[in-house]
């Protein structure tokens, strides 16, 4: 059989699913994938009008396509799948959970609105990027990859590290034009440090890389465990992992557990945006950050996606 033929086989073979999400309104998919993926460089979130990504739904690799029908007061969110075979109901009941985490579908954002509502900054704010939701990556293993992959770097390197650590360790999505399920910790695990350093990783970032995937294979990092731990619980079980500190400890709770009272104070671009959002004349501390947020408890890590979709707003990646 030539090579066309293999292709052609390979068309018929995929096979689509659809299904559709409720959020409740008012809801704006475009800012929430925004909020997601950062910047235009993210290969594995991608946006041209709906949002695209590969899943990995029964241990095999699934392309997803979500895309926003009605308005933000009257959403839905269509989703559909793409992969071979069919899918059995807790492989769609599996798909349907991530498609709900990665896209904020169930974060309850009525606090928040009015606690911004009650301080003309953030109601500007709020008003601004009405209907975005608070994005989680799709385990607290991809969440801790992200975190080691941006430490002390820019956005931008952080990502093309990602980038190449999917492409080079994950699987591709059939039907997927190019989409890449992010790694397994398996897959981690096996790959040597000389070729995670080939990827630009460092060679101390590689170890905590090995060190992550390390303790997801043996249980010692469980997703289910996490969603029932405190947040003081949950920081100190991640900062005993290898190259996790406060930093990335809080990256993980927001990003990967959707703990929305953190406000990543270590981190310099949340910082930052904080200055100019408060017209600050210096940088503040770790602790001027808590305090200066406080009006905002428990909800500050809504106010880190709002302060972060208007910094895309300005750089002219997000339309508003």
């Amino acid at each position: 059989m030539g090579k066309g033929a293999a292709a052609r086989t390979v068309r018929r073979s995929v096979s689509v699913v659809s299904f559709d999400l409720h959020p409740h309104p008012p809801y704006r998919l475009d800012f929430t994938v925004w909020a997601l993926r950062r910047r235009r460089r993210n290969e594995i979130d991608r946006w041209d009008g709906s949002y695209r990504r590969a899943l990995l739904i029964g241990g095999r690799p699934v392309a997803a396509r979500a895309e926003q029908l009605g308005t933000a007061h009257q959403p839905i969110v269509r989703v559909r799948l793409l992969g071979h075979g069919g899918y059995s109901p807790s492989e769609r009941a599996e798909a349907r959970a991530q498609m709900i985490r990665l896209l904020g579908i169930d974060v309850d954002i009525e606090n928040f609105y009015d606690l911004a509502d009650a301080h003309p900054l953030t109601r500007r704010l709020k008003d601004r990027f009405l209907g975005v939701r608070a994005p989680r990556f799709p385990s607290v293993l991809e969440a801790l990859v992200n975190a080691v992959a941006n430490q002390q770097l820019s956005l931008e390197v952080g990502l093309t590290l990602l980038n190449r650590l999917a492409a080079t360790l994950g699987s591709a999505a059939p039907g997927g034009d190019g989409l890449v399920a992010f790694p397994t910790a398996d897959a981690i695990l096996a790959a040597s440090p000389d070729s995670l350093n080939a990827l630009g990783f460092s060679r101390r970032k590689a170890e905590y890389l090995h060190a992550i995937a390390h303790a997801v294979v043996t249980g010692d990092l469980d997703d289910a465990v996490f969603e029932t731990m405190s947040r003081d619980q949950a920081t100190r079980r991640l900062t005993e992992v290898r190259g996790v500190g406060r930093w990335s400890a809080e990256y993980v709770l927001l990003r990967g557990l959707g703990r929305l009272d953190v406000y990543p104070g270590d981190d310099v671009g949340a910082r930052n945006k904080l200055r100019r959002f408060f017209g600050l004349d210096h940088d503040p501390s770790y602790d001027e950050v808590a305090a200066l947020l406080r009006p905002w408890e428990p909800c500050t890590g809504l106010l880190y996606f709002h302060l972060l979709l208007d910094g895309l707003a300005e750089r002219g990646e997000v339309d508003t």
